[in-house]
């Protein structure tokens, strides 16, 4: 249980900056502040998954909420507007906790209200009740205004003529309808009183929104009142696309505190920390077609193949939900085109984009730790190796964006204009950090890759496939150390292109030591760990570029060009603590002194699932020392690879 008192909960930069997630299991998912202020465009208390898990819909933005007692009116509301906070719902917060989804407990004189917020799994349907948990409720009134929004989640209402909201009162529930590319929304309720208004609440401001340079004010709409006598019982609202679901409170809540209990017991985690991250894991695996997949990151983010890949063995095999991580590289297979799987699925549209030359490479790593967790070699033999094998095929002959085999036996791929690693940032036409040649990383993840393949193909008894593997390797192998090795910085070259080698100081070089099959020795390992160690490691991910370079950049912050600029120019990234945490125990051996020192490297992420995401981890920070949360407040890979390498019983 995450819980705050009045010290948080009464400071509104405090309570402002600290944010809930919920989520469906199809995409959907709901999302605000301890304060109540929404302070992204993305908060909203329904974002529907029109096209699950994607088609994502903001179809109502929050409810504010007012208190009559004893003919006195209390907001319990929270609102950002030019220059004021109207009104000032959380000076009423005694306190906020996560158990295990957000309540809230407001105390007005001898009253104490108990709200409570959650979705229901497999619908878009957000579950809210209010209660008098203390005190006398006779006489005691609640007014809930819907401030409706119905815009695609990326954007922004406006107050306009030609934006219709309409709604029909029915017994218990009332139905709104918009735009009509837009669902319905429906709000089964306890018996309240309608009172139809329908004003434009105008100019809230999002401060993350002004932050990171983009439109940061909206105007919602408020079609109706609903009116609850609390003397009679709690105030239950179900705000649902979904017509005709169940709408029994005590079942729903009852069914999903169950299925969260369950997933904390079948990953056989022992510790708070663990069981937070397990719960907070489950939120980024969702359905996608007859399969599931994984949703990158919250609040913006899709499902993208490179990030389900890195993130399925802490999200899925170290939760003890095996059969999630079958479907979802069975999912991927179906997707896969000229050797390649997608890069992402785009909110728009159904197209898959495949500009990523390291997502298939991780997705040979994914299905390793998939037998290694279960020793399924029949799925494998029936439905992945053939499409593996293809997919080694093309890129001996080459695929899309330049990629393919060159004659030392290292993988070449991009050109100026193509964002193809991990490290993807492009503004325009102009990529960041393009890295065309031959990466480092995706040489370890190739190497890998190759051996893997040859271990596969010894177990299904393909000999001849096994020896020309296992030659593609030796090739590799020699041709990589020849190469890459830096021997003035004791580490490795970034990326190698015609005779040119970027001696940039970045994370990439850990995979060489990290992955399950390495191609240096362990005098190397040994100096590349030290080097990153020294240069990039800090108490919540590692740097992705060197202090000492000259285009170094301490802070993300800024227009997006200015955020994009720093994306990958020194800017912190949780996921990479996984893979370093991997090489370190590789080289160190493992001992007392060695998880010593890791469970000092990973406690910066305890206290951190109470600073922003709550529950969650970040996708990035600033590289300087204050290491402020950037990004996505809930990042998948960042959440699995903590989990993955946490030392406890998995």
């Amino acid at each position: 249980m995450i819980i705050f008192d009045r010290r948080i909960c009464n400071d509104f930069e405090a309570a402002s900056s600290r944010e809930w997630l919920e989520t469906n299991g199809i995409g959907g998912f709901a999302s605000g502040t301890v304060a109540s202020a929404n302070t992204r465009r993305y908060h909203g208390l329904l974002t529907a998954a029109t096209r699950p898990p994607l088609g994502r819909v903001t179809v109502l933005s929050k409810f504010e909420e007012t208190i009559e007692l004893d003919g006195q009116g209390f907001d319990l509301s929270s609102n950002q507007f030019p220059g004021v906070v109207s009104p000032q719902g959380y000076l009423l917060l005694k306190e906020f906790r996560l158990d295990p989804f957000p309540i809230w407990t407001y105390e007005i004189d001898d009253l104490v209200l108990e709200k409570r917020v959650f979705m229901a799994h497999g619908s878009n349907t957000t579950v809210c009740r209010w209660a008098i948990v203390g005190g006398n409720p006779a006489g005691v009134k609640l007014t809930l205004k819907p401030l409706l929004s119905f815009v695609d989640y990326h954007g922004l209402q406006r107050e306009s003529e030609s934006f219709r909201f309409r709604h029909s009162v029915g017994e218990n529930m009332v139905q709104i309808d918009a735009a009509d590319d837009c669902p319905s929304l429906f709000l089964n309720h306890s018996g309240a009183e309608i009172i139809d208004t329908g004003y434009w609440y105008k100019n809230f401001e999002y401060a993350i929104e002004r932050e990171r340079g983009f439109d940061f004010t909206e105007d919602l709409f408020q079609p109706f009142e609903l009116a609850f006598e609390l003397s009679r019982g709690p105030a239950t609202v179900f705000a649902s696309t979904d017509d005709g679901g169940t709408f029994d409170y005590g079942t729903v809540e009852a069914d999903e505190i169950k299925r969260r209990k369950s997933l904390i017991r079948k990953s056989g985690v022992k510790t708070d920390f663990e069981k937070q991250l397990v719960l907070a894991a489950d939120q980024f695996i969702v359905a996608r077609g007859g399969g599931q997949t994984v949703i990158a990151g919250y609040p913006w983010f899709s499902d993208w193949g490179r990030d389900t890949m890195i993130a399925l063995n802490g999200l899925t095999l170290a939760t003890g939900r095996h059969e999630i991580a079958k479907n979802i590289l069975l999912e991927f297979s179906h997707h896969i085109s000229e050797g390649m799987i997608p890069n992402r699925f785009p909110d728009a549209g159904d197209m898959a984009e495949y500009n990523t030359v390291d997502a298939t490479l991780w997705y040979f790593e994914a299905v390793r730790a998939y037998i290694e967790k279960t020793g399924d070699l029949k799925f494998v033999r029936k439905n992945l190796y053939e499409k593996l094998a293809d997919i080694v095929a093309w890129h001996l002959n080459g695929t899309r964006y330049n990629i393919h085999l060159d004659t030392d036996g290292l993988l070449y791929a991009g050109s100026p204009d193509v964002q193809l690693t991990w490290m993807d940032a492009k503004v325009g036409d102009l990529v960041i950090t393009p890295r065309t040649g031959k990466a480092v990383e995706i040489q370890a993840l190739w190497y890998n890759a190759l051996l893997i393949m040859a271990g596969l193909a010894a177990e299904f008894g393909d000999t001849k496939d096994e020896a020309r593997y296992l030659a593609m390797a030796d090739l590799c192998k020699l041709s990589f150390n020849g190469a890459f090795w830096n021997e003035a910085e004791n580490c490795l070259y970034d990326v190698v292109d015609n005779g040119t080698r970027d001696a940039a100081i970045r994370p990439n070089q850990i995979f060489a030591v990290s992955l399950s099959h390495s191609m240096v020795d362990a005098d190397r390992g040994t100096k590349i760990v030290e080097k990153v160690e020294s240069e990039l490691l800090t108490p919540l991910g590692l740097r992705s570029l060197s202090p000492n370079d000259s285009q170094y950049c301490p802070t993300y912050i800024g227009s997006p060009f200015d955020r994009d600029s720093a994306y990958h120019q020194g800017t912190v990234w949780a996921w990479l603590i996984g893979p370093f945490i991997d090489a370190y125990r590789k080289v160190h051996g493992s001992n007392a002194e060695t998880e010593k020192r890791v469970r000092e490297i990973l406690s910066g992420f305890e206290s951190h699932l109470t600073e922003a995401g709550l529950r969650q981890i970040s996708e990035i920070f600033d590289a300087d020392q204050s290491h402020r949360p950037r990004g996505c407040f809930a990042q998948a890979w960042s959440v699995a690879e903590v989990l993955r390498v946490n030392k406890h019983s998995f």
